[in-house]
């Protein structure tokens, strides 16, 4: 077995050794952590806890000071439980690739950290284990920008508000406000199937909001439908107006909402941006407990 073999399956502390400078620098490691989530691509994972393990080596920089056995001065082991613990809690995820990669990022924002080595493992798949391996370091992370927290509109339009005449002067008046705005709608009028079965139902309700919400966007060129935090987050920075589709948000959520109520979901999605107001349109009822102002238009 050649020298490269025996480290692509070697312990990434072997690997950061292997690795190093002429000059290294110290490590710190996390060895066999082994936590259960919800992950995976596949349908037959969701809702499924499964095991997971962690191998983790940080090299660090030197402390700049003696240490006087201050815990302060170093990168605590419990830095790097944490960052695996807020990236699960955060959302589920499909990809093992993706959450290696907030690890890292997150581990990486530690002033003392130069290099993480991260290996995670799927334990519960098969009489084997299957896993994904990464180096990141320092210079690889990007620049986050940090500006004032903006506070977007989430706005809910019923059926007949976005079959209205008057639809675009209605679009206008929430755009006047100044604020970027999260449309929210519920499902068509349409008949939707009934399967009696919880998970497939919950689909197919948001597959029916989904629709609407590109009906929507047919009306009205200024909503933009997207599903993900990512693009909801890209728009409200630019000021952007968009139409939510909640299937992804929703599913992924790690503690998401079990309402299929769509003017529940659209003050769920006004908690989790942290939004200015909800802002209702149409002879609908509002939720009550909300952190979130809700306003009837």
């Amino acid at each position: 077995m050649t020298t490269d073999t025996k480290l692509a399956f070697a312990h990434p502390e072997e690997r950061a050794e292997a690795s190093a400078s002429a000059d290294p620098r110290d490590r710190i490691s996390l060895r066999d952590h082994v936590v259960e989530a919800d992950i995976g691509a596949f349908q037959k994972e969701r809702g499924q806890k499964q095991r997971l393990r962690f191998n983790i080596v940080v090299e660090v920089r030197p402390a700049p000071a003696p240490l006087d056995d201050d815990v302060d001065r170093i990168l605590s082991y419990d830095r790097i439980t944490e960052a695996i613990a807020d990236e699960l809690a955060a959302e589920r995820l499909n990809l093992l690739e993706t959450l290696a990669e907030r690890v890292a990022e997150r581990i990486l924002a530690e002033p003392q950290a130069m290099r993480a080595f991260i290996r995670i493992e799927k334990l519960d798949v098969g009489p084997y284990a299957l896993g994904v391996e990464i180096v990141r370091s320092r210079a690889e992370v990007p620049v986050r920008v940090e500006g004032a927290a903006v506070h977007p509109l989430v706005v809910f339009l019923d059926n007949a508000t976005i079959a209205a005449p008057d639809l675009p002067a209605r679009i206008d008046a929430v755009l006047s406000r100044g604020l970027p705005a999260i449309f929210c709608v519920g499902p068509t009028d349409f008949p939707r199937p009934v399967t009696g079965h919880k998970p497939t139902q919950r689909r197919i309700d948001l597959l029916a909001i989904e629709q609407n919400g590109w009906a929507l966007a047919a009306r009205d060129a200024r909503c933009v439908v997207v599903s993900s935090r990512t693009e909801i987050d890209w728009a409200v920075k630019r000021g952007r107006s968009v139409v939510w589709a909640p299937s992804k948000l929703v599913l992924d959520a790690v503690d998401g909402p079990q309402s299929r109520d769509p003017v529940a979901l659209a003050l769920w999605l006004a908690e989790e941006m942290a939004a200015e107001a909800l802002l209702v349109h149409g002879d609908v009822a509002l939720p009550a407990g909300s952190r979130v102002r809700v306003e009837r238009a």
